[in-house]
């Protein structure tokens, strides 16, 4: 089993900026992707964006240039810096790992983007 533990989302006013983290821990042995999606009220999860293992990164249309995905694999987090937020990137944001082709989740974190 792998936990996932997020952090830092919160209230920011369009084209502030957060920092997510997201630590794995447990069976944390072969952990090859991780990234982000996002939920906003009334519609599917999304991917934001994923990392490998070997730094390979995939961003949403709607984050490139804007967000960018991290990851520390000593310390077995990944991170997703945002910056320049949009009203639209509302959303309860998830953490996704993917060891040995089992994907784990965390609770997510909400971000609002709103003056």
């Amino acid at each position: 089993q792998v936990q996932l533990v997020e952090s830092g989302g919160g209230l920011v006013q369009p084209g502030g900026s957060l920092r997510l983290s997201c630590a794995a821990s447990g069976n944390i042995f072969g952990i090859n992707a991780m990234g982000w999606y996002r939920q906003a009220p009334g519609k599917q999860r999304e991917l934001v964006a994923t990392i490998t293992s070997n730094g390979i990164t995939n961003y949403a249309d709607s984050v490139k240039g804007r967000f960018t995905i991290s990851r520390d694999s000593a310390k077995s987090t990944v991170y997703l810096q945002m910056n320049s937020l949009k009203p639209e990137d509302t959303a309860v944001y998830d953490c996704n790992v993917v060891r040995r082709g089992i994907p784990y989740w965390g609770k997510g974190t909400l971000v609002t983007v709103s003056s």
